[in-house]
């Protein structure tokens, strides 16, 4: 499983990565968290507001910071 966060660095972005991290390791999947914080590459995912959480080349969220128990939910519908 392929998570990718994506955000300019912000402390909201931070958020949902420590988040999405926690998520995993609760859940005891494998999964490779991929921080995106490279503006040109930002833009090629077609979130166009941070924070962005992408699971397996879904977006799954934009623009908000999901709670613990939301990001579980959506890397659950991903296994």
């Amino acid at each position: 499983m392929e998570i990718k966060v994506v955000g300019s660095g912000c402390t909201n972005c931070k958020n949902v990565l420590a988040r999405t991290q926690q998520a995993v390791k609760e859940l005891g999947v494998e999964a490779q968290i991929l921080y995106i914080t490279d503006m040109e590459q930002i833009i090629a995912t077609g979130i166009l507001q941070t924070p962005g959480l992408i699971i397996n080349g879904k977006v799954k969220s934009a623009g908000r910071v999901p709670s613990v128990k939301e990001i579980t939910k959506l890397i659950q519908s991903e296994l």
